[in-house]
């Protein structure tokens, strides 16, 4: 059984994919009515049931926070092809980070109220 919050996520990751853009999990997590946890761990759980639920969605557009995604991983290679670029890694950290994030995020305020539908 598929949870609500997942249900929710896979709506709001809908939404980002019509906008061709992406969201931190606390303001995913936040516009579904709930709190991305300590890390982020209950939006990944809510990931985790949309990528085996929702395969087709685009769960790579949500990410942490500080738009940091695991060196070579699977997010980065789907970030990439989609077009949205990457900083190198700084450091020995097995993260990289997202250019320029503040111009992709997705930002419901700048929307407006007259987005549903």
């Amino acid at each position: 059984m598929t949870s609500t919050r997942a249900e929710e996520v896979a709506e709001i990751l809908w939404e980002l994919k019509r906008a061709d853009k992406v969201a931190t999990y606390t303001n995913i997590a936040k516009r579904a009515g709930f709190s991305a946890g300590s890390n982020g761990r209950a939006m990944q759980t809510a990931l985790r049931t949309v990528r085996r639920d929702w395969p087709h969605l685009q769960w790579w557009r949500a990410v942490k926070d500080d738009g940091a995604v695991e060196k070579d991983s699977e997010h980065q290679e789907k970030l990439v092809e989609s077009g949205y670029e990457i900083a190198p890694a700084t450091g020995e950290d097995e993260t990289v980070t997202l250019s320029a994030l503040d111009d992709i995020l997705m930002s419901w305020e700048e929307a407006g109220s007259g987005e549903e539908e």
